[in-house]
């Protein structure tokens, strides 16, 4: 799964970018990118991605975008959405890191050690 910057909007990046320069602490002109969607520019140098803390039905309706972006299965779908709301009530994770941990999770629960899928119970 390739590495997707969520923007403070709530919206996925992917794509919709613009260059700009901005200072940092290494240079008065950096280069760096910002989201075209919203307008926000990212400081990938001083400071780290963006972390977003969404409410619930907010992440949900992040995850079912993600579930579609990542071209996830209707049966990975409903076990993908368990996991992203189990993670969301332990507290304090962000919500890519979230989705990241839940799609991991789900993929791995249905794959078996031999590579096989496990059969639908």
């Amino acid at each position: 799964m390739k590495r997707t910057i969520l923007c403070e909007c709530g919206e996925f990046v992917q794509g919709h970018t613009f260059k700009d320069y901005i200072p940092t602490t290494i240079s008065p002109s950096t280069s760096t990118l910002g989201h075209s969607g919203c307008g926000l520019i990212f400081n990938l140098v001083d400071g780290n991605l963006p972390k977003r803390f969404s409410t619930r039905i907010q992440l949900k309706g992040i995850a079912m975008r993600f579930a579609d972006m990542n071209k996830m299965g209707d049966e990975f779908v409903c076990l993908f959405l368990l996991e992203v709301d189990r993670l969301k009530s332990r507290g304090n994770i962000c919500d890519i890191d979230i989705l990241t941990a839940a799609a991991h999770k789900t993929v791995q629960g249905r794959i078996s050690p031999a590579g096989d899928e496990r059969p639908r119970g």
